[in-house]
């Protein structure tokens, strides 16, 4: 069964972020009694008595507005209502029906959706409130008065919904997508890349910091494969973080690169690394995501040969906890190079997916510790007994040594490089975890070759 996409649409401060979180049963949008808290489209999957269905929860719709950011609003707004299969209409009944509502009923009317009219912080339980009546005038039908903080009345409006929308038979969707975060300061161009992927106004676009906070997915498929894209919000200093919505935000974008398969780690070419832009890739890199440095705005810069040169020095200095990503150069506001995003995904998701048997790790090993001897400590030897692979995403390789009090992080460097010179494991990270052996180890190991 197809899933029906339901976008829930009002003026600000409604509480259609609250409606959002509570029928989808987790807490994914912000929720804030800030007006304007919400300004991207965000979706999430949901599911009623076996029919599932995608909920979008807008930013709040204001007419006549002529400021650019709610104006894009706007946008998103119409995008949402264009793509859905029916509409939540949600207004606050304590409000009672202001000149807003009567503004965005017209709106929803030349739509020709389903619209189904919802009133919020009805949380007095009992017979239908006098409040109530006065929205008849919008012409949906009866209101359902609901309460979000108090879980009231949503089950008859999700349903009430649903019997408005037909229902359609479709293939089974690829769930073997490859999950891609986007990360970055504020104001590099994470919107501007995910518009130009998607080749549409998915998400505001703006040259003011901070326009994206919460974190977006996406579903793109293509001919390099399927990949689900979040756009999260831009990473600031903490010292910088001077309200509760931006600490949310950063939040959301610590989840959006745990939940990721892969990171874009975005660079201004203009700007050159940061120290804040050192600590994002670090989120990246101690979740153990394959991650790819993308340098945007490249279109602006003169002498690229030399710049380029330059760029990769500095990126192999301020990032010397990451050499294995790859780095690309793009423009999201030409297109350059874009494309070219999707194989180096393609490569270095398949490198941390990458399985070794025991007996090619332990060849490697081998050969590496007669070319380089292991470490002593008065007298003692490091010995490493055998390694095995025990997980991927990242790859991580238990190596079983006779005292972890012997092994120096630059022998652990080396033989990190050797493993990269012999498997490649470009663009991952490697968890190489040593452990004191014991004879019920090297038990096991011995049965997994055999």
């Amino acid at each position: 069964m197809a899933k029906s996409l339901i976008a829930i649409v009002g003026r600000p401060n409604v509480g259609k972020s609250s409606i959002f979180n509570v029928l989808i049963g987790e807490r994914i949008s912000i929720v804030h009694d800030s007006p304007g808290v919400t300004r991207d489209r965000i979706y999430a999957d949901g599911e009623w008595f076996g029919r599932e269905f995608i909920l979008i929860d807008t930013g709040g719709l204001e007419i006549g507005s002529d400021d650019p950011i709610t104006i894009q609003m706007r946008r998103q707004v119409e995008f949402a209502i264009e793509a859905c299969d029916a509409i939540i209409f949600l207004c606050d009944i304590r409000d009672g029906l202001t000149n807003a509502d009567r503004e965005i009923a017209g709106l929803l009317r030349q739509s020709a959706k389903p619209v189904v009219l919802a009133l919020n912080k009805a949380d007095r339980i009992g017979g239908f409130p006098p409040e109530a009546y006065e929205f008849y005038e919008l012409g949906f039908g009866e209101p359902h008065c609901v309460s979000a903080i108090h879980k009231l009345g949503l089950g008859d409006l999700i349903s009430d919904v649903f019997s408005k929308i037909p229902q359609r038979e479709v293939a089974e969707a690829d769930d073997d997508r490859i999950a891609v975060a986007i990360i970055g300061k504020p104001n590099v161009g994470k919107s501007s890349l995910m518009n130009v992927i998607l080749a549409e106004e998915r998400a505001i676009v703006s040259d003011i910091p901070g326009t994206t906070r919460d974190a977006l997915d996406v579903f793109v498929e293509n001919d390099y494969g399927s990949y689900t894209f979040i756009d999260t919000a831009g990473l600031r200093r903490k010292s910088r973080i001077d309200n509760v919505i931006e600490k949310y935000s950063t939040f959301r974008t610590d989840s959006a690169v745990e939940r990721s398969d892969v990171c874009l780690i975005l660079l201004d070419a203009e700007d050159g690394v940061s120290e804040q832009d050192t600590k994002i890739a670090g989120l990246a890199h101690e979740a153990g995501k394959a991650s790819i440095f993308v340098i945007n705005k490249w279109d602006l810069l003169d002498e690229k040969g030399e710049r380029y040169k330059k760029w990769v020095e500095d990126i192999r200095t301020r990032f010397a906890f990451m050499p294995y990503a790859p780095i690309i150069t793009i423009s999201a506001l030409t297109g350059q190079r874009v494309e070219g995003l999707f194989n180096l995904i393609n490569k270095v998701y398949a490198e941390a997916e990458r399985r070794l048997s025991t007996s090619v790790i332990n060849e490697v090993l081998a050969e590496a510790v007669a070319m380089h001897k292991s470490p002593s400590k008065q007298g003692r030897h490091l010995k490493i007994y055998y390694a095995s692979q025990v997980d991927i995403k990242p790859p991580q390789i238990v190596f079983f040594i006779n005292d972890k009090k012997l092994l120096h992080f630059s022998y652990e460097r080396y033989i990190e490089n050797r493993f990269r010179e012999a498997f490649g494991f470009e663009g991952t990270p490697i968890r190489m975890i040593w452990r004191e052996r014991r004879q019920t180890d090297y038990i096991r190991v011995k049965e997994d070759q055999l």
